[in-house]
């Protein structure tokens, strides 16, 4: 039987990426508004460009952000805090148009359709969804944290691009950088690299040649180095292809809020339902319904029940219980792919407020999520596998 060849190609970006601060910034704004009130209702959107970064949305809170103070900060800390390299977190115009959450909204969030109908059974049914819309979970036996190689070798070379440079290993890089993977599949398994590409910006004092040679000793050979089904090093390297990269973030290419969610979740491997999460607090489906379609995707993989699987959930506002449920498992499944449906339907409550409560969606835990992806990282309660036992137990498997 012939094997089946392929390639796919994901990107990756660091902190320092404009949209990304755009991102950190609002989930900052998120993490300050619960830190002082559980209960604070976000939307917020950013945008960056030439020494300016402009606040919009809504926010309904009982507490008190300086959220000049806050942006100032959290620029600063990404490490743009020189005119030298384009943009400073203390010297930038900080533009605020915030509003409270639409009333219209608001109502059925708080009193759901199933509630105003008296149809309500318990706590869980009397909190709306607060916006229409489907969402996707995904997850693969790809890699260890069950994500698509591409993607998690991808975030792996961007975050040790910024420890480099966060370290001083390599003293003239800057916070603007973007790394991409092209992986070699044969029948649907990874087994080599065709191509990483990385650029990254830096000091003018920079040598192009030596950057490219420092760049891939200490960023991209001790990534590759520990992934054990690349056995050979026969793939193409291109650091700064497109030569000098001295002028980056908001200063050179406008940042906004949620233009990455490729990058956010499964780099193109999974669908996407469209809805960004950054700014946003967990009564929003867009953001808390994602990361449960994560949670139910990785346990059904992890209890073996499938190679790949992906959970699509769809939302009414105002309505408690999803409209739709459906699980793609591409001809992986172990057993009767209608039969790991109806388990997942018994053993997940995927009611905006059963979400909020299972994951603990209530904490100021979003900034870390703004770069390196939401999915397939420790320390966030979506990536737990912890029903993976009781879905085998349900399926007999």
């Amino acid at each position: 039987m012939s094997v089946k060849q392929s390639i796919f190609t994901s990107e990756s970006v660091t902190s320092g990426h404009p949209d990304k601060v755009c991102d950190r910034i609002a989930d900052t704004i998120v993490d300050a508004l619960l830190e002082q009130d559980p209960e604070a209702r976000s939307a917020v959107e950013v945008m960056a460009t030439t020494g300016q970064v402009h606040l919009a949305g809504e926010i309904t809170t009982s507490g008190y952000v300086d959220l000049q103070t806050l942006v100032r900060g959290t620029i600063n800390e990404i490490g743009y805090n020189s005119s030298d390299i384009g943009f400073d977190g203390d010297s930038c115009g900080v533009l605020v148009s915030i509003d409270r959450q639409s009333p219209d909204i608001a109502q059925g969030v708080q009193d759901s359709w199933e509630t105003r109908e008296g149809s309500a059974v318990d706590a869980f049914d009397q909190q709306g969804a607060g916006d229409q819309g489907m969402m996707f979970g995904y997850a693969c036996n790809e890699t260890p944290d069950l994500m698509p190689a591409p993607i998690w070798l991808a975030h792996r070379l961007s975050k040790q691009l910024e420890k480099v440079r966060r370290e001083k290993i390599l003293d003239y890089l800057c916070p603007d950088g973007k790394t991409q993977v092209t992986v070699r599949y044969e029948d649907g398994r990874p087994v080599g690299l065709d191509t990483i590409v990385l650029s990254t910006q830096h000091r003018a004092s920079a040598n192009l040649k030596d950057l490219r040679a420092e760049v891939k000793a200490a960023v991209i050979d001790p990534v590759i180095a520990q992934v054990p089904w690349i056995e050979d090093s026969n793939f193409r390297t291109l650091v700064n292809p497109a030569g000098r990269f001295i002028l980056g973030g908001p200063a050179a290419d406008t940042g906004v809020t949620g233009r990455k969610l490729i990058v956010d979740t499964y780099g193109g491997m999974a669908r996407h339902g469209g809805g960004a999460f950054s700014g946003k607090d967990a009564s929003k489906v867009d953001r808390s319904a994602a990361y449960a379609a994560r949670w139910v995707a990785k346990n059904v993989v992890a209890a073996g029940l499938a190679d790949r699987a992906e959970l699509q959930v769809a939302y009414a506002i105002g309505s408690a219980h999803p409209v739709s449920i459906e699980l793609e498992t591409f001809g992986t499944e172990k057993m009767d792919k209608a039969q790991i449906l109806q388990a997942v339907r018994e053993t997940f409550d995927l009611r905006p407020a059963a979400i909020i409560d299972r994951l603990s969606l209530r904490r100021p835990i979003y900034s870390r999520t703004a770069a390196y992806g939401h999915f397939g990282r420790s320390g966030f309660t979506w990536e737990d596998a912890d029903v993976a036992r009781e879905l085998r137990a349900k399926l007999g498997a």
